[in-house]
């Protein structure tokens, strides 16, 4: 609760949180803000925006609801960004503490795992997985965060090998915890915050992501998002840019407010450091 008070205090925070908030209601309450498939041809091709009254952002060239593939492209947009950052997150945790905690030869077989896929630029290596693997949701997610999890590997190595020279963790020792008892009872919580202020700009990458990845025409073809509209709007740019104008910016505000949410959590914890 005092973490939310003080993500809230900062501006960066505030706008953030209430630009996610908005969208995460328009993802939960999308089909009721707009039932029905928003694949399916509903009127005219290529009505303009305000034009008629039951399609308020125009059709496509199919003559499906731009509106509706915008609210419906939301909730794929932002399930992608989270379920990716939640994985990528939960491996990066798992390398990152186990290799802090055991050092020596576990921590440099690890390091070097995770040096082997930061070769390879991540979007590159989601690219390459999913052309290979096939395109769905799960499989575009799962290429996402294993382009993803190296970066919370190393930021929660780094804060293992601080925390376990401490105080608390030497006097745990002493009273005889388990290794794996101190390591997630007394590391892994207080590792965590830096880790939680990187997912934020996790899930904004993995919405970026998952958007080029439509555009390249390499999303699920049955499932409407942002990068495909946007795909699908390019050929007729000059004539009709709204096809393409309206996801844009709605991909662009989403991002927007993930990098705020993420400067707000940023400072929240710090604050939250500084009082202790």
């Amino acid at each position: 609760m005092k973490l939310i008070q003080n993500l809230s205090r900062t501006p960066e925070g505030a706008v953030g949180l209430c630009i996610l908030v908005i969208l995460a209601l328009i993802a939960i309450l999308a089909p009721l803000l707009s039932p029905g498939d928003p694949l399916h041809i509903a009127g005219r091709a290529l009505l303009p925006p305000f034009s008629d009254p039951n399609f308020p952002l125009g059709t496509d060239r199919l003559g499906r609801d731009v509106m509706a593939g915008i609210i419906h492209g939301t909730r794929t947009s932002l399930l992608v960004g989270i379920a990716a950052a939640l994985a990528a997150i939960t491996i990066g945790l798992c390398v990152g503490l186990t290799a802090g905690f055991a050092g020596g030869l576990i921590d440099e077989a690890l390091m070097r795992v995770v040096d082997a896929f930061q070769i390879v630029p991540s979007f590159l290596l989601a690219l390459a997985f999913v052309s290979v693997v096939g395109a769905s949701v799960p499989i575009v997610v799962l290429a996402i965060a294993l382009g993803a999890w190296p970066n919370p590997a190393r930021l929660t190595r780094a804060q293992v090998l601080s925390i376990k020279e401490r105080d608390y963790v030497a006097s745990a020792r002493v009273i005889g915890m388990h290794p794996v008892e101190i390591a997630l009872k007394e590391i892994l919580p207080n590792a965590l915050p830096p880790v939680l202020a990187l997912s934020a700009i996790i899930v904004a990458a993995a919405i970026l992501t998952e958007a080029a990845l439509s555009f390249l025409g390499l999303g699920d073809p049955n499932t409407v998002t942002w990068g495909s509209m946007i795909a699908e709007g390019r050929n007729i740019l000059r004539s009709s840019p709204f096809l393409s104008v309206f996801p844009g910016i709605a991909l662009v505000i989403t991002v927007v407010g993930v990098y705020l949410f993420s400067e707000g959590l940023t400072k929240a914890l710090a604050g939250r450091r500084i009082e202790a």
